[in-house]
């Protein structure tokens, strides 16, 4: 159920109207805009409709929201969430530029792959130091000491950090180290994970399972602002489909369906969605073209000494000419790259 309040409303019928809305055992979550402020009310609408809401003081109308994901939906938001990190803006006029190896390779050498994706001019740091992987004798990462890693590259370099958890029980650790938490494409629909990294007060960047419909990417990310973390960014990263040639399926189609539904962030990732790194830059475009908010790309200052997806991962050259590309594609659609 959506609440809109009238333009002029005060703080004290605010409090009046949540006060009301939790006597009845619901839960509101208030949004406030330029223009206009919305309560969203989760629970039981027949509750609701038994109330006559509309006569409460500053009560301008009342109305269902049709879509399952009711706190992400564009309808419950007035404005386009934007995701501030350590000055960088995420959803913003600003086309944001993630950059980094897939995974911590070690104190020194991390510290390096970070100065390189700062002297490429791109905005946070990305390396994973717990790795998913689909072989169990594949690198999986430094863990715990990883995290310590990333924290001396971004001492280094000053630029934010991002890095997968994938355990519930990780969550506060990778908090305390990093500035963004990611969910990989596997742990999507992890339900406890979502829940636990909704308890935080740090930005969440969920990535759409390879599988996964738009209603149950969107699903997911209602599960973390259920729990109270308002603070997610959609990552798009190519989906599975009967196409072998590249390692997944470009989903640049997805970003204005997803704009459009939601007022969450979008960032995406061309290296996942293609494989291979030579591909990697143009469908950094495509991403930007098709309206996202910036892109997360696999870099490396030697990608044949990667210690994973060194396939798909582009050099520093490679880096520099990207981002100079995407600036340029971004003023063309009246937005900017700094």
């Amino acid at each position: 159920m959506l609440i809109v309040l009238k333009p002029n409303v005060s703080q004290e019928e605010i409090d009046h109207i949540v006060d009301k809305i939790r006597s009845l055992s619901l839960e509101p979550h208030v949004s406030t805009g330029v223009q206009r402020t919305i309560i969203t009310v989760i629970g039981d609408e027949d509750v609701i409709r038994e109330q006559p809401l509309e006569a409460l003081a500053g009560v301008e109308s009342v109305k269902s929201i049709l879509k399952p994901f009711k706190l992400v939906s564009s309808e419950t938001q007035p404005d386009r969430s934007i995701i501030r990190v350590n000055g960088v803006e995420i959803g913003g006029k600003n086309i944001v530029i993630v950059a980094g190896p897939c995974s911590v390779e070690g104190e020194r050498e991390v510290i390096e792959h970070a100065q390189m994706v700062r002297e490429s001019g791109a905005h946070i740091f990305r390396a994973g130091a717990f790795k998913p992987r689909t072989s169990p004798y594949s690198f999986q990462g430094f863990g715990v000491q990883g995290l310590k890693f990333l924290a001396k590259a971004k001492a280094e370099t000053g630029l934010p950090v991002v890095t997968e958890v994938m355990d519930p029980r990780d969550v506060g650790v990778v908090a305390e180290h990093v500035d963004i938490l990611q969910i990989g494409t596997r742990n999507m629909q992890n339900f406890n994970l979502l829940k636990e990294v909704g308890k935080i007060d740090k930005p969440v960047l969920l990535k759409r399972g390879m599988s996964a419909t738009v209603n149950e990417f969107l699903m997911s990310a209602e599960y973390i602002l259920s729990k109270g973390n308002r603070k997610v960014v959609l990552c798009p990263r190519g989906i599975r489909t009967f196409e072998d040639i590249t390692r997944n399926t470009l989903d640049a189609g997805v970003v204005p369906v997803i704009k459009a539904l939601s007022h969450l962030p979008v960032l995406c990732d061309p290296s996942h969605a293609m494989g291979l790194k030579d591909y990697v830059p143009a469908a950094a475009y495509a991403f930007v073209a098709a309206g996202a908010d910036g892109v997360m790309v696999e870099a490396h200052p030697r990608p044949e000494d990667a210690h994973s997806d060194g396939q798909q991962t582009i050099d520093g050259p490679t880096l520099i000419a990207m981002i100079d590309r995407i600036r340029k594609i971004a003023r063309a659609l009246d937005r900017d790259l700094r």
